[in-house]
């Protein structure tokens, strides 16, 4: 089983339009296509599952740069998706110490008490 990125999609395209694109190649298993999550508008690329490595080698030298609705496709092996490291409430700022904004470790000016 391979699983191909496709990049550089057209907005319209469709997931039965990826299956039927890559259909003439070899078996498709599964066609997916990304879409927004707020507006839940497609995101120009997806993914195709091909049941066979020789099938799907086909498929990526035949369509990688093949023009779709004015747009130079870009199909080549998926990598496995990237571990995420629990992110949580701090999001994307920075650090590993454990600090923040709250942090006084090693400063001579040390948070005061509320005064109510």
């Amino acid at each position: 089983m391979k699983n191909l990125y496709v990049g550089n999609l057209p907005f319209s395209a469709t997931e039965n339009d990826l299956r039927e694109m890559f259909a003439p190649y070899g078996n498709v298993e599964r066609a997916s296509l990304v879409n927004d999550r707020d507006t839940g508008r497609s995101r120009g690329f997806g993914f195709v599952e091909m049941t066979n490595d020789t099938e799907a080698a086909a498929a990526i030298s035949a369509l990688n740069g093949k023009d779709s609705d004015g747009r130079s496709l870009t199909v080549n092996e998926a990598r496995p998706k990237a571990e995420r490291t629990g992110g949580g409430f701090r999001g994307g700022r920075g650090g590993g110490g454990g600090g923040g904004r709250d942090d006084y470790r090693g400063h001579a000016r040390q948070p005061r008490e509320p005064r109510w």
